[in-house]
């Protein structure tokens, strides 16, 4: 499931007799950066440090070639969330790689997501990861850090999540550890519960799959992967250690069989939210969202956040990310993309404000609207 477009385009206005630039969005318009040429940071999340936001994404090339990584991950830097400045490929692959941790010309890597570890002073990236040749069948975890949030970043590692851990949650089958096999599950819709399969326990010993993910750090300093596991079918949120590097073997299954993809975390006044999609590929579907008290559940579905024409197809884009402005919790934009893997450079990303109905998000769609 893949991108959207935005551009930002700059409005110079008179305030109090003084020039002021005004910053307007434009979702679904190119976005140049710093050089002329369209941002390219795909299936992307945002990173603020002091005043400077940070923004790491999939850099993608012309054609369907563009849908496995030929160059690697991509960053950008803005004081304004207007202009861009291209920071250069700070996670790159190998061409013709053949040894182990490097990541090989041809891979899928999946949106890359960065937080910063105050205690390590490190900046963590993690990204879904399947090797050359692979397609979807691998379904790894990356993990590499930088000492500074343009990189470059080193690979620690990358492969399953959680092996030999049952789920908070776990079921008492999952603890049987027996796995039925009698059907192949790819994934898709299911004709019943999969836990009638217990994918727990055929993962239990090689870990657990991730696919779409993100990352949330919490305000207590504690950091948390989301990501897409049992053939699509469950969300995971697992806790990580203290280095945010590897899983503390705390986890959780989060809409068991509601096969949801493309989660976006975000706190608001006290609660948890997501933004998520449905499973549909490459093709755009209605969003999702839900709530919660605690990261570990029970959460609550709410309704499609997305409001106005093309709502059912969440305006023709998928979520990658809630970003909160200026540390602000209460203005909050929504970040997606418009994936074109025809043409994969081509991918366009709608930003749109965030706003509420009681504890109901809602994303309006604007032909342009401004931070103010």
């Amino acid at each position: 499931m893949k991108t959207h477009a935005i551009i930002l385009l700059a409005a110079l206005s008179l305030s109090c007799g003084s020039r002021r630039e005004e910053i307007i969005f434009t979702p679904g318009a190119p976005w140049p950066d710093n050089n002329g040429v369209h941002i390219n940071a795909h299936g992307g999340g945002i990173l603020q440090r002091g005043d400077i936001y940070y923004w790491y994404g999939e850099h993608k090339v012309a054609g369907a070639a563009g849908n496995v990584a030929r160059e690697g991950v991509r960053c950008y830097s803005s004081r304004d969330l207007l202009h861009w400045t291209d920071e250069g490929i700070v996670l790159p692959v190998v061409k013709g790689a053949r040894h182990s941790p490097v990541l090989e010309e041809g891979c899928i890597i999946e949106r890359p997501k960065v937080i910063y570890n105050s205690r390590t002073k490190k900046y963590v990236m993690w990204f879904h990861y399947e090797p050359a040749n692979h397609r979807y069948d691998c379904s790894y975890s990356g993990v590499a850090t930088a000492d500074s949030p343009t990189g470059r970043f080193k690979l620690l590692h990358y492969g399953r999540q959680n092996a030999g851990c049952l789920p908070l949650n776990a079921l008492p089958l999952h603890a049987s550890r027996v796995y039925n096999p009698e059907k192949n599950y790819p994934g898709g819709s299911l004709p019943r519960h999969p836990d009638s399969l217990n994918l727990i326990a055929r993962d239990f010993d090689g870990g657990q799959m991730a696919r779409d993910m993100t990352l949330f750090l919490d305000d207590d300093g504690k950091a948390y992967h989301i990501y897409s596991s049992e053939n699509n079918s469950t969300l995971h949120v697992s806790l990580l250690d203290d280095d945010y590097t590897n899983y503390s073997g705390t986890y959780a299954r989060l809409f068991v069989n509601r096969f949801m993809e493309a989660p976006a975390m975000f706190k608001r006044e006290g609660r948890y939210y997501l933004i998520m999609s449905g499973c549909t590929g490459w093709a755009p579907n209605a969003g999702r969202a839900a709530v919660a008290d605690s990261i570990w559940g029970t959460w609550e579905e709410l309704q499609n956040p997305f409001r106005g024409e093309d709502a059912g197809v969440s305006f023709r884009s998928q979520s990658t990310f809630v970003l909160p402005v200026q540390g602000e919790e209460t203005r909050l934009v929504y970040m997606g993309d418009r994936w074109n893997p025809k043409d994969a450079i081509d991918g366009r990303y709608i930003w749109l404000p965030v706003t509420f109905e009681g504890k109901q998000p809602v994303i309006r769609w604007m032909d342009s609207w401004t931070l103010q």
